[in-house]
């Protein structure tokens, strides 16, 4: 039996930390919600305590937080597919573009329901994932300018999404430039020059995020408190949003080392880091948990214990010493985990993990 707490209060803690910062440069923020999979109660709650916008990167959720009435501004993260237009414009009031004949079949569709929506236009900056190339800009913007139902809302950037680049400054103020020159050839102003995630709260709170730059899109320092770049919390964050509970199954006093040859390929799992060497015959209490490979990224476990660590795990079982001195836990008990973002995202997707929101 495992188990998910979602602290809603620690999360809008970090929600209105990072929204009077964004405040403070005079822009705007929308939350990224796909790592609760579109869980509509822990979405509501969030959207019930303040947040405004919010992003996702899975119909499927944008669909499940609509039909439950989530009061909220809805954005589509990902370039569409052709084939999932018509419910792009039903359940996103903002997609996120790249190709001009897509944006050409979303002005199609957007016609026919009626509506006009709005799109973003991201450009290839340097961390290669999607993005219109430079060189390109001007011609697609010319292009998507005259479509009838389509609003462009403005232009952006990811940074640190998939080759780890780091936002630098650089970067961010080569798309300012592309603002500028877009403005000053179609005399229109655009409302968004949207480069602002999670990486780039550290820059923000050294004031180092060009003044342009008006809209942040953030995501894993809402939810978990992360800083991106230094690594740990982000100083006046909350690292408490999410707590794994695992049933303890078994708890015995073993040998530590185990014993016999070893071949790598009959490990599942080698846990992450520097491991503690046990001599041989050295004896512990060892807690067998109800979390495996299965379930969640184990390495990106850490025990609110200290003293714990997790010793390895299979696909449905995780194992953890517990010290060399009987620590009371008996079958039956929890054992909690602090939860890193890769190991929240499948907890989230995962249907053998109760979710519960607190």
């Amino acid at each position: 039996m495992n188990r998910l707490l979602i602290n809603t209060e620690a999360i809008l803690h970090n929600h209105n930390y990072i929204r009077r910062l964004v405040g403070m440069h005079d822009s705007s923020l929308t939350v990224v919600t796909k790592a609760l999979c579109g869980h509509t109660g822990a979405v509501k709650a969030l959207v019930d305590g303040g947040i405004e916008s919010i992003a996702d990167s899975r119909l499927e959720n944008l669909k499940a937080i609509t039909e439950d009435n989530t009061k909220a501004e809805k954005w589509y993260l990902k370039p569409p597919h052709p084939d999932e237009l018509e419910e792009v414009v039903r359940y996103s009031d903002v997609s996120l573009n790249t190709e001009l004949s897509t944006v050409k079949e979303i002005n199609k569709v957007a016609e026919k329901a009626g509506v006009t929506h709005k799109i973003l236009l991201m450009i290839e900056l340097g961390d290669l994932r999607e993005g219109i190339l430079p060189g390109t800009l001007v011609e697609m913007y010319n292009e998507v300018f005259n479509l009838k139902n389509i609003e462009i809302i403005g232009i952006g950037t990811n940074l640190g999404c998939l080759s780890g680049t780091v936002p630098g400054m650089d970067q961010l103020m080569q798309l300012v430039l592309y603002k500028e020159l877009l403005e000053l050839k179609f005399n229109r102003k655009i409302q968004l020059l949207s480069a602002g995630s999670s990486a780039s709260m550290p820059f923000l709170i050294q004031g180092l995020i060009p003044k342009q730059v008006n809209h942040f899109r953030v995501g894993e320092s809402i939810l978990l408190g992360n800083d991106l770049i230094q690594g740990g919390t982000m100083p006046g964050l909350r690292d408490d949003g999410f707590i794994l509970e695992a049933g303890v199954v078994e708890i015995k006093k073993k040998n530590l080392a185990p014993t016999g040859e070893f071949n790598d390929e009959l490990q599942p799992f080698n846990p992450p880091g520097e491991q503690k060497q046990y001599a041989p015959g050295e004896r512990g209490f060892r807690a067998v948990v109800t979390i495996g490979e299965l379930d969640t990224d184990i390495a990106g476990l850490t025990p609110l214990n200290s003293e714990y660590d997790i010793a390895g795990a299979s696909s449905d079982l995780a194992v953890l010493n517990v010290g060399s001195v009987d620590s009371n836990l008996n079958v039956g008990d929890f054992i909690r985990f602090k939860v890193s973002y890769s190991s929240l995202i499948r907890l989230m997707n995962n249907k053998y993990t109760e979710k519960i929101v607190v």
